[in-house]
């Protein structure tokens, strides 16, 4: 009993963000939860990487699979609105020593979560077909399509608890706990993944079974350790129950995450319409291979700022404004010295990213110029996501979505639907919408932070002394 309770003290004070180095907590943190991301990727990834590998119709099915991306993306989406705006509300809570709130808001994030699994499972088994032409299907990419997505609607509890409610596991300190959670699910899918694929001859269906079945087990490992001993912010039956007020904080703040993904489907159905369009089938192709790049190399921009988010947070709810300014500083420092690099790489060597997804001569011809193209300037989208992250971690919700709108819908969708017209570029100029709003929406969510932020801070500061 004795052992127990001091492992429990060292727990709380190593989870305590307002002692220690600011940096070496962002990176107890960040570290983590950049494998985290990577693995997490693993899951979308990893499936692409397989069905392009199929002996038959390897390119038709991977262009199926881009073409259920807006649909997972939704379903990302009110992942995020839950688990995203319930997590740095939970951090916040936590920082200020209001444990029984701080477990009111998990509960309810967690209510909400299976609610709406349910409703966009049914929504998604009505709307599929229709969805599908949409967002860019032909006659002959919508079978694969819908293929894929039929058996990944059946799991789609299981991927919003997993991934809404990790939020929790690493708001509360438990980072090796959230990137078991995704290890668990990523390892699983696989070791599954070409089971389904080649030996059951299963093809696309193959892949999304494994998904699921890889979610599932996430899912249950987030539940297991929330509802345990270890979690110092315990799930409850009892703070199931919906309270309105919470919700509408929980929603409030989760939208920006929300519309981040709102928006990044609607721009993925564009771009998609735009390119069937101006190049048929192989182009929705590359912009599925340009999709699956940038989620390999944003991902440790995402770990990063996800890693700062409990910090900021926990300190900003402690009135520790000195420690905020300074874990602001180096995510943002860390981030654009990381994208800087990444640009240098794909400029460098488009030719190795494309070949990870496809190995069609025809689709790689045609993807070399346009991950040159789509990728410029890259270091300008780190200001987009360092921007949010602080955001919403202070709790500043209604920036945080102004710039999510701002960016995608405000920016990235005229210019796809007008740039392919300019000097009649056709595809060129969809795929230069990216990088245009990357210069213009990232630098005003940027200057707009510091701007608010850092003079918010400085006043506390100076009030405080």
């Amino acid at each position: 009993m004795k052992n127990f309770t001091n492992s429990r003290k060292k727990e709380l004070k190593q989870n305590d963000f307002t002692k220690g180095s600011v940096v070496e907590n962002i990176l107890r943190l960040a570290l983590p939860m950049t494998l985290a991301q990577l693995i997490n990727v693993l899951y979308s990834v990893i499936d692409r990487i397989y069905i392009g590998l199929i002996p038959r119709n390897a390119t038709l099915s991977m262009t199926g699979i881009g073409l259920t991306l807006p649909i997972t993306t939704i379903i990302i989406a009110f992942a995020n609105l839950f688990g995203m705006g319930g997590a740095p509300l939970c951090s916040i809570a936590r920082g200020r020593g209001e444990k029984e709130e701080a477990e009111k808001i998990m509960g309810n994030s967690f209510a909400l979560l299976l609610l709406f699994s349910v409703i966009l499972t049914i929504l998604g088994f009505l709307l599929k077909k229709p969805l599908l032409y949409l967002f860019g299907a032909s006659d002959d990419t919508f079978p694969y399509a819908n293929a894929f997505i039929s058996v990944y609607l059946l799991g789609n509890l299981f991927v919003m608890v997993s991934l809404g409610m990790n939020s929790f596991i690493n708001s509360q300190g438990f980072s090796g706990i959230g990137m078991a959670t995704v290890l668990l699910g990523a390892i699983a899918n696989i070791i599954l993944d070409p089971i389904f694929i080649f030996v059951f001859h299963m093809g696309v269906t193959g892949a999304a079974l494994s998904s699921v079945i890889s979610q599932f087990l996430s899912a249950f490992w987030v539940f297991h350790f929330l509802t345990g001993k270890k979690a110092l912010i315990r799930l409850k039956a009892c703070n199931i129950r919906l309270q309105p007020a919470i919700v509408r904080k929980i929603s409030a703040l989760g939208l920006s995450g929300f519309m981040m993904a709102i928006t990044n489907s609607i721009v993925q159905i564009v771009c998609n319409k735009s390119l069937l369009f101006y190049g048929g089938d192989l182009y929705v192709g590359v912009m599925t291979v340009l999709n699956s790049i940038r989620e390999i190399i944003s991902m440790p921009v995402s770990g990063l700022t996800n890693g700062s988010q409990p910090v900021i947070g926990y300190n900003y709810g402690a009135g520790a404004y000195k420690r905020v300014r300074k874990a602001i500083k180096f995510m943002s420092v860390t981030c654009i010295a990381y994208t800087l690099a990444a640009w240098g790489l794909l400029h460098l060597f488009p030719h190795f990213f494309i070949r990870i997804f496809n190995h069609n001569p025809a689709l790689i011809k045609a993807a070399m110029p346009a991950v040159r193209i789509y990728f410029f300037g890259f270091f300008m989208m780190s200001l987009q996501f360092a921007g949010q992250a602080v955001f919403v971690a202070l709790g500043k919700a209604k920036y945080a979505v102004f710039f999510s709108i701002l960016r995608k819908i405000v920016i990235v969708v005229p210019l796809t639907l007008l740039l392919p017209h300019f000097f009649r570029s056709g595809t060129t100029g969809v795929f230069l919408a990216e990088p245009v709003s990357n210069f213009i929406g990232g630098s005003a969510c940027f200057l707009t932070m510091l701007s608010v932020v850092l003079k918010e801070l400085k006043l506390k500061e100076k009030n405080c002394t």
